[in-house]
């Protein structure tokens, strides 16, 4: 367990090149600026400082052999009910963990793969490559937006990612513009109600937090499947 611990907090203590962004943005009616905790950027929505964006340096924390025994992922990726003809976005994808996984479910779909780190699309890139996948486009995003087409996605997936959004606002409304109708956004974020969760504060989200912030944006919890060890398996639709 201490093993496991450690690693956790190394994760969550690894900074990218970004980390300063949102420490330059002007305060409107919308954030507020002002000093907070050492792991967030100084910038606050709805009463949540923003945490730092884990850096490309943390990409092997991402692809540990342990990582299944810890969050369960192939539970998560049966939690969304993922059908071989699916287009699904996974926003912050990281070194692709998620995404291969999911393209080999959606055989006939397409799995977006976005991501604002150079480092880590390239990374998927040479995985693509090597595994010759064909349903699986990576995207650049930007800080405000996930840079996707209008009514393109029918899932969306973010993982650990969005209590880490410089721009919470603008990137929820650029993702609910993709989204198709009926479509659904997949919330997953370790549980903030838990202090068994070892990871530190600002890398955690309670439901009523989440709930807040989608329901700002639109978007309305159908449900919470408490079925992960760790993390808030939150499920958002449009209101």
């Amino acid at each position: 367990m201490k093993k496991i611990v450690s690693l956790l907090f190394l994760f969550v203590a690894t900074t990218p090149l970004y980390q300063c962004h949102g420490q330059k943005a002007k305060p409107n009616a919308r954030y507020t600026i002002k000093k907070g905790d050492p792991n967030g950027i100084g910038k606050w929505y709805m009463g949540r400082e923003i945490a730092h964006v884990m850096g490309f340096q943390g990409m092997g924390w991402l692809d540990r052999t342990d990582r299944e025994d810890e969050e369960n992922t192939t539970k998560l990726l049966e939690n969304m009910n993922i059908q071989i003809g699916d287009t699904i976005a996974d926003i912050g994808a990281g070194s692709g963990y998620h995404v291969f996984k999911m393209a080999a479910m959606a055989k006939k779909g397409l799995i977006y793969a976005v991501d604002i780190q150079d480092e880590m699309l390239a990374e998927m890139r040479r995985k693509k490559e090597k595994g010759r996948v064909k349903n699986v486009a990576l995207v650049k995003g930007s800080e405000k937006s996930v840079n996707l087409p209008k009514n393109s996605v029918d899932k969306a997936l973010l993982v650990d990612v969005y209590h880490e959004f410089n721009y919470p606002i603008e990137m929820i409304a650029s993702l609910k513009k993709a989204l198709r109708p009926n479509g659904k956004l997949f919330l997953i974020e370790y549980r903030g109600e838990d202090d068994r969760v070892p990871i530190k504060k600002l890398h955690k989200m309670t439901q009523v937090q989440a709930v807040q912030e989608m329901e700002a944006a639109g978007l309305k919890l159908e449900r919470n499947i408490g079925n992960l060890p760790w993390q808030h398996c939150m499920v958002f639709v449009n209101e």
